[in-house]
């Protein structure tokens, strides 16, 4: 009988083990025949955030323009976007990360008015947002911007959701979770280590603390204090490996109770509402 963590791993598509320069591979040439298949695209956005998701898709998006205007003398570009709320406490790494790169072009865009703005009309309306339902506001108006520079610029929104975030819906649904190219899905966190030291990137910019960043009340709270797990544990629960019981649980019911952000809008012909 199928295990759920069976059925989780063969979900999200993941392999215990990876050949790094193969995984670069297989997400260049995904990322390159999108383009290929829709020749009115001229390249990929991104929001750069400093933290190791957006260094790895970036880079990845960079060498697939590359890769692209080398071989047909086209102008495809890589635009990367930064998004600040206000002041961001680690904008040194967010612009290393940008430096490392090297993106086609950059836009910075703080989101702070735009925001706040929402906030006020929602206040006058009668509704006052928690800490945790702004920081939602934050990661969709980070999405808008970045589908609005893609529309001007005729190009394909990427994310940066993978196997360690799909598993947990550690994610805003129809914010950093909409997008419409995903390159780096089945990896969990550790294998983008992996890639990223494969791809000579300064170590300290994937080894730090990650970090959301999206609540006011508890600023740069980590990833694993907010999901009550371990990355190493997400990773190895993804990887078949067994572990303690506790993270297992609490992995599980991440899993079963988000569900709905890893599906498509519902219709009466799923079997998703019955």
């Amino acid at each position: 009988m199928t295990t759920l963590q069976e059925k989780i791993i063969a979900e999200l598509k993941m392999k215990p083990v990876i050949d790094p320069k193969e995984e670069i591979r297989k997400s260049i040439d995904f990322m390159k025949a999108y383009l290929r298949k829709n020749p009115f695209l001229h390249g990929y956005v991104l929001g750069i955030s400093g933290g190791q998701d957006s260094t790895l898709v970036g880079k990845l998006a960079q060498m697939a323009v590359d890769e692209l205007n080398g071989e047909n003398g086209d102008d495809y570009k890589f635009i990367a976007i930064r998004l600040p709320y206000g002041i961001q406490f680690d904008e040194d790494d967010a612009q290393e990360v940008l430096d490392y790169i090297g993106p086609s072009l950059t836009y910075t865009i703080n989101i702070k008015e735009a925001v706040d703005a929402s906030e006020r009309a929602l206040v006058a309306a009668g509704i006052t947002l928690s800490d945790y339902a702004k920081g939602n506001e934050k990661a969709r108006e980070r999405m808008k911007v970045q589908y609005s520079v893609a529309a001007m610029h005729n190009c394909v929104v990427l994310g940066t959701d993978h196997a360690a975030e799909a598993i947990t819906g550690f994610y805003t649904k129809f914010g950093d979770g909409a997008a419409d190219l995903m390159p780096i899905y089945r990896l969990n966190k550790r294998q983008g280590k992996q890639l990223l030291h494969e791809l000579n990137c300064p170590e300290h910019l994937y080894t730090k603390v990650p970090t959301a960043d999206l609540e006011d009340e508890k600023p740069a709270i980590p990833d694993e204090v907010a999901l009550g797990v371990t990355y190493d544990d997400i990773d190895d629960y993804l990887e078949g490996k067994q572990i303690a019981e506790a993270a297992r649980k609490t992995i599980e019911n991440h899993f079963l109770r988000s569900q709905h952000k890893r599906h498509m809008p519902i219709t009466i012909f799923d079997d998703f509402w019955k």
